[in-house]
């Protein structure tokens, strides 16, 4: 696979242009311009966004990790603009770190996913200790797919699991100029 420096002139004309909520919306959009481009050797998935559904970003993402392994000669690349926020850094973990670009003043942010559910307890007791339990796999699965998002995030770069871990409970802004320092990204155009 060829992962040579890309410059600004190879982004004149990206296949896939992707803007607003990472949801199903969003991923039938991105599922016809992937589609349509399939004869490009250099794909490029240009986008903003400020978040959105992480399961929506990682159906995408699956859809790159499977075409880079399935079609090893074309080049799949990202390219974020002005905001790359919470579901949009989820989907830029899956492109391979050197086809990972943002152009000038974007900021990535990272957090962990979030959750907002109301928990009812009532009826005989094994059934509140079922449901008690079943919530708590639900939090510890998220987090285990929140972590290997996390770490191929971080994979090649000067960033540690530990220390994404450890600021993602308080929405880590990263800009681009810091990001290509920290080695998350090929760099900035």
């Amino acid at each position: 696979m060829d992962t040579s420096p890309l410059s600004a002139p190879d982004f004149k004309a990206p296949a896939i242009l992707l803007s607003g909520p990472v949801d199903n919306a969003m991923y039938k959009d991105f599922r016809r311009q992937f589609d349509a481009a399939c004869e490009r050797d250099l794909v490029v998935v240009e986008l903003t966004t400020l978040g959105g559904d992480p399961e929506v970003a990682r159906m995408m993402g699956e859809d790159i990790r499977f075409a880079s392994e399935v079609t090893p000669h074309r080049r799949l690349v990202f390219l974020g603009k002005a905001a790359i926020y919470s579901a949009g850094t989820t989907l830029m973990s899956f492109f391979a770190r050197p086809n990972r670009y943002l152009t000038r003043g974007t900021r990535l942010m990272i957090h962990e996913r979030k959750m907002a559910k109301t928990l009812e307890i009532h009826g005989p007791l094994t059934t509140c200790i079922a449901s008690l339990k079943a919530t708590l796999h639900e939090i510890e699965t998220s987090i285990e797919i929140q972590n290997e998002g996390f770490a191929n995030l971080v994979a090649g770069s000067n960033v540690t699991l530990h220390e994404v871990i450890e600021k993602a409970p308080y929405n880590w802004y990263i800009e681009a100029d810091e990001a290509k320092r920290l080695g998350l990204i090929e760099t900035v155009l």
